[in-house]
């Protein structure tokens, strides 16, 4: 009779403990199962320069007084990412910073299966790059872009990747939060308008969809907060910021981007002060290009810029990567603060032109031409002549992209600068053991750098 009645218990209690929802199935799981066979595992060799020294010595080289210009190697480096293909004749888009000078790009599918890519174009500065594989007449899957303007905080999103190479990973979180913006890791410019998620998000995501709980990819995961400090911090680049770049990658292999029109400085105390401004923050108009799209819309030296379109701009440099997150022609809401009041003014910008190539490059830098959307870009007045620095293979004495040089002095010969004709003509006279100068325009700032010409 004991038995009996522990037995009778024992059935009681697991129907107590009966499993609740036994047909229930995540929709994540959907989700995964249509979405992963898309997105894939981008490993990369890329050749960088590296310095013949000690390596204490160069981290103390490099803290110090910048990397210096001569002793360089080159070393194989690999890398591994994250992509998803979204086109059926074989593109893929990832972040530039995870294929960017990749001498070599595999992509790895889901079934196991191998392609070498191609780099079809990337931008630095949106942060996204377009590669391809030749699919030779496999049926390849493809993901469906959302509208990220339709994201709303608290959503489901659904993060695949490849964090540290583990191939094809997926987290689950939410949207935490719209329109954050975040200074890049090499401080040159900042993200803007990104989504932020706790779904976990490490090195090897980047490159990767974020998903809503459709399956359809409204970002890029691209950068994270340092564990150090804190976790489930990700953020993601709208893939509406994408999608208006995508054209001009595939068929330029750059981005065309928006131009205002333009010069600008941060608003700081000391300026509030003295020019009795309204506002804490914001980007200060210093000059206006005329026929400009600014002067068009009729924005105006010393108007405040504190908005575009739901973005706060908080500085110049934010002002700067808002606008180049936008293609020529796009319509946009500026919101200016002029002695106090607020004006909203409706611009349709133009397109940001860079100069074309034909400058020899000299110990590692590349320049061009200085345009109307460079002296936007790096705030450099109208009286500035000289040639803008595009490209830096390797630091020469801290030159930076964006410096401006006026002037080449060779063995107290001067060599004026105000086209590429001029700097062709001065690099063509150097000889090895002559000693150079270049005087530098930046950020309100001139300034030599001086150095014995060893060779290329």
């Amino acid at each position: 009779m004991r038995k009996f009645l522990v037995v009778v218990a024992l059935l009681a209690s697991l129907s107590i403990f009966a499993i609740l929802n036994p047909n229930y199935v995540s929709p994540v799981v959907e989700v995964v199962k249509q979405c992963a066979p898309a997105v894939v595992k981008i490993d990369v060799v890329r050749i960088e320069s590296v310095p013949y020294f000690d390596p204490f010595a160069d981290e103390f080289f490099k803290r110090f007084f910048g990397d210096v210009p001569w002793g360089y190697g080159k070393r194989e480096v690999r890398g591994v990412g994250s992509g998803f293909i979204f086109d059926k004749e074989g593109y893929i888009l990832t972040n530039e910073h995870v294929v960017k000078d990749a001498k070599q790009i595999t992509v790895t599918m889901l079934d196991g299966t191998t392609y070498k890519a191609e780099y079809i174009g990337g931008d630095d500065e949106l942060d996204i790059a377009v590669i391809k594989i030749n699919p030779k007449g496999k049926n390849l899957p493809v993901l469906e872009f959302g509208d990220s303007d339709k994201v709303q905080i608290g959503e489901w999103a659904i993060a695949i990747g490849n964090p540290l190479g583990f191939q094809h990973t997926v987290t689950l979180g939410v949207v935490s939060a719209l329109h954050r913006k975040i200074l890049k890791p090499d401080g040159k410019g900042y993200y803007t308008d990104l989504i932020q998620t706790d779904a976990a998000i490490n090195p090897g995501n980047s490159g990767g969809p974020l998903l809503n709980i459709h399956g359809q990819v409204i970002g890029i995961n691209t950068a994270i907060v340092d564990p150090r400090e804190a976790v489930n911090l990700g953020f993601a680049i709208p893939i509406n910021t994408a999608k208006r770049f995508i054209d001009s990658l595939i068929r330029t292999g750059k981005a065309e981007k928006a131009y205002l029109g333009v010069r600008i400085t941060d608003v700081t105390q000391d300026l509030k002060k003295a020019l009795a401004l309204k506002v804490d923050r914001g980007a200060l108009v210093t000059e206006v290009v005329k026929g400009s799209p600014a002067d068009i819309a009729g924005i105006k030296e010393g108007d405040v810029i504190v908005k575009i379109n739901n973005q706060d701009i908080t500085s110049a440099g934010v002002l700067v990567s808002v606008i180049h997150s936008y293609t020529p022609g796009s319509t946009v809401k500026v919101v200016v603060d002029r002695r106090g009041k607020r004006l909203e003014l409706t611009v349709t910008l133009g397109k940001y032109e860079e100069s074309e190539g034909g400058a020899k490059s000299f110990l590692g830098i590349k320049v061009g031409e200085i345009t109307a959307g460079d002296r936007e870009t790096f705030s450099i007045p109208t009286y500035i002549k000289g040639v803008i620095v595009r490209e830096v293979e390797k630091s020469l004495f801290g030159i930076k992209v964006g410096d401006v040089i006026l002037k080449i002095v060779i063995n107290g010969k001067e060599y004026k600068l105000e086209s590429i004709d001029d700097w062709n003509k001065a690099i063509g006279d150097l000889h090895k053991g002559d000693y150079v100068a270049l005087y530098i325009y930046r950020k309100g700032a001139k300034l030599y750098v001086a150095f014995p010409y060893t060779g290329e």
